[in-house]
């Protein structure tokens, strides 16, 4: 698990992708934390390290075959009951497998008070989901193994879900993919910190 303490009422639950706490991640918590709020990235894979990109495929079926969404969402849901009476505001954070466990946690009524998710694209297997809380999504233009636009028609009708799609590929927000767009990388964190300024105050 990775952390930072700030004394504050607010925590972000950050959720990685497939690849585990890897530097992205810890370039977001940290990022994150100079807003002077707590973070908690919890490991799900249970692992040492990270995963490397070059071993996307093997590192999903790995996910799929050891942890899957539903011990995913088991694990997550577990830690928002247990930090749930120590923060007044808590925001789920995810990218990737991390948006769909994000998702999958917004269906009950108070466990968190807000969820964001860049590139949840297995979000559509779930769009049966109907959020609790204020609900931020980023998807890219571009995913190979469906058509986000598809998707993005049928939650966006949702009550307290908010989409945006940027240019790019599945990774666009990561500088150390080859996916990586700085462009919309800019685009969504600025929607991003605005929308969570739009409910709680943010230092910094």
């Amino acid at each position: 698990m990775l952390s930072y303490y700030n004394q504050s009422e607010t925590c972000v639950v950050l959720l990685h992708e497939i690849y585990g706490i890897n530097q992205h991640m810890k370039d977001i918590a940290k990022k994150l934390s100079e807003y002077q709020v707590d973070i908690i990235c919890p490991n799900l894979l249970e692992i040492d390290g990270s995963y490397s990109y070059s071993d996307e495929q093997k590192v999903y079926q790995n996910f799929k075959e050891n942890v899957g969404f539903a011990v995913g969402v088991e694990k997550v849901k577990k830690l928002l009951y247990q930090i749930r009476d120590e923060y007044e505001f808590i925001i789920v954070l995810g990218f990737s497998i991390g948006a769909t466990i994000a998702w999958l946690c917004s269906d009950e009524q108070g466990l968190c008070d807000m969820i964001i998710g860049y590139y949840g694209s297995r979000i559509r297997d779930y769009t049966d989901v109907i959020p609790k809380c204020p609900t931020l999504l980023f998807f890219p233009e571009n995913e190979i193994s469906f058509d986000s636009i598809d998707l993005i028609g049928e939650i966006e009708v949702k009550r307290n879900v908010r989409v945006y799609q940027f240019q790019g590929k599945h990774g666009f927000s990561d500088p150390y993919s080859d996916k990586y767009c700085s462009n919309s990388a800019k685009r969504a964190e600025r929607e991003m910190i605005n929308f969570i300024r739009n409910s709680i105050s943010l230092s910094g």
